[in-house]
């Protein structure tokens, strides 16, 4: 399931638990799995595309999107491996924005555990999904729509050369809530950072609230963390969330 399940929140750092509330929240609507991709182009210009979240990876909370090897942002990846995702979902008008370094996990990939995660992301894809990378690169045109109808995949078969894993491991998440709380005139939106601490300990929930925290707004704040950790501490303008 691409939200990741309870089992697998359960187990993921504070700013998850917010992600998976808006898929749960979203999970009606389609495009609620299409987000926004950014990477570093040639020349150092943005580039930019639509990608479909292909869920956790399993006991994390890295980030698995499904492409084409041939793409080019293959060679943008690997020679700046740091992007940043944008996603909105319509019906909550949430907005997370989640950056990281991204692995490429390709068919040439040494390394066993990740060509497992390629395999597994493979056939966790429709047929009708895993066709697209039978065809030709991406950007060209297609001859004859016919090739793409009448080409043949063994359901069965391993991935194909062309099948590409990309993992966004999350460095810094920024979340803007535009409707979460409307009794709140002042504050239209709330701004919710997370910094990934790689090492000696767990990241960090910072929520800025930029003004005296009312009473109720700070209720709502240790309610929606009830779960995800110890109770927040108000320190230097800033509500931490361990």
């Amino acid at each position: 399931m691409a939200g990741g399940g309870a089992a697998a929140s359960a187990l993921s750092t504070p700013w998850r638990s917010l992600l998976q509330r808006a898929l749960d929240g979203n999970a009606h609507l389609k495009h609620s799995t299409f987000f926004q991709l950014a990477t570093v182009g040639g020349g150092g210009r943005p580039a930019n595309r639509t990608v479909v979240f292909r869920g956790f990876q399993e006991q994390s909370d890295k980030i698995q999107i499904n492409t084409d090897a041939r793409s080019n942002k293959i060679g943008e990846i690997r020679n700046c491996s740091f992007g940043e995702i944008c996603w909105y979902f319509t019906d909550t008008w949430e907005q997370f924005r989640i950056s990281g370094f991204i692995d490429v996990v390709d068919g040439s990939n040494p390394e066993p555990v990740k060509l497992q995660l390629r395999e597994r992301a493979w056939f966790g894809s429709s047929v009708k999904s895993r066709l697209q990378y039978l065809g030709p690169c991406p950007g060209l045109p297609i001859p004859d729509d016919d090739l793409i109808k009448d080409a043949h995949l063994d359901p069965s078969a391993g991935p194909v050369d062309a099948f590409c894993l990309l993992v966004l491991d999350p460095e810094k998440f920024s979340y803007r809530n535009a409707n979460a709380i409307p009794w709140m005139l002042s504050w239209p939106s709330i701004l919710v950072c997370y910094v990934n601490v790689k090492a000696g300990g767990a990241g960090l929930l910072e929520i800025n609230y930029g003004q005296a925290m009312n009473a109720a707004f700070k209720r709502w704040l240790v309610e929606v963390n009830r779960k995800t950790g110890p109770p927040p501490q108000v320190a230097n303008g800033r509500l931490h969330i361990a």
